[in-house]
């Protein structure tokens, strides 16, 4: 992965690795198959780094900067975005968007920050990587998809009403802040007013 210097067209979605801390290289592997864009906060970065992972974009500080200029020819041809702390997620997908990309794959934030996402949502197709659940928006409010027995979980506005339907029957049931369902083999559909995000369990 360490010499993908040829020009990229922006069509594979970025991967933006926020935090990862409890993040291992084999969780994230599969998301690089395609020598996607990457972005690392400045938190993330020794573990990044230790993969052996080309970096792209490096969202960092101005004293994170200052005193890691070596950064700029280690991993040439990588750049950094001056940020803000506590504005890493926003300053990346603010560059994401400035440079065309339609899509990115969001590494080592809470899935409780998706609702904070919203507005984005009309601009790019995110998802999210928190642990070892993914969780994708459905902007439709119509989702069917087949699945092995398993858990997801549904996550949106608090008190949202979503309507189930699968093999075990349909049921109504409002949003709660950890809305896990059991679902049989098989297809269901969920049906909600308004955008909601499903986890799946990716990793064990």
């Amino acid at each position: 992965m360490s010499s993908h210097h040829f020009v990229k067209d922006q069509q594979e979605p970025a991967v933006f690795i926020l935090d990862a801390d409890n993040l291992s290289f084999h969780t994230i592997s599969p998301l690089l198959e395609w020598v996607p864009t990457v972005l690392v906060s400045e938190a993330a970065l020794d573990q990044v780094m230790s993969w052996g992972i080309k970096i792209d974009v490096i969202l960092a500080t101005e004293e994170f900067q200052a005193e890691n200029q070596h950064l700029l020819e280690e991993q040439y041809p990588v750049k950094f975005i001056n940020t803000e702390e506590n504005n890493f997620l926003t300053n990346g997908l603010d560059y994401l968007r400035s440079t065309d990309h339609k899509a990115a794959h969001l590494v080592g934030i809470s899935h409780l920050k998706a609702l904070e996402l919203q507005d984005k949502l009309d601009l790019m197709n995110l998802t999210i990587l928190d642990g070892d659940w993914k969780y994708y928006p459905v902007k439709s409010g119509v989702f069917k998809k087949w699945f092995a027995e398993c858990n997801i979980h549904i996550h949106g506005k608090e008190g949202m009403p979503i309507q189930i339907q699968n093999e075990n029957g349909e049921l109504i049931l409002p949003i709660t802040y950890a809305t896990i369902l059991e679902v049989p083999e098989g297809n269901t559909r969920i049906k909600a007013p308004g955008i909601f995000w499903i986890g799946e369990q990716v990793y064990s």
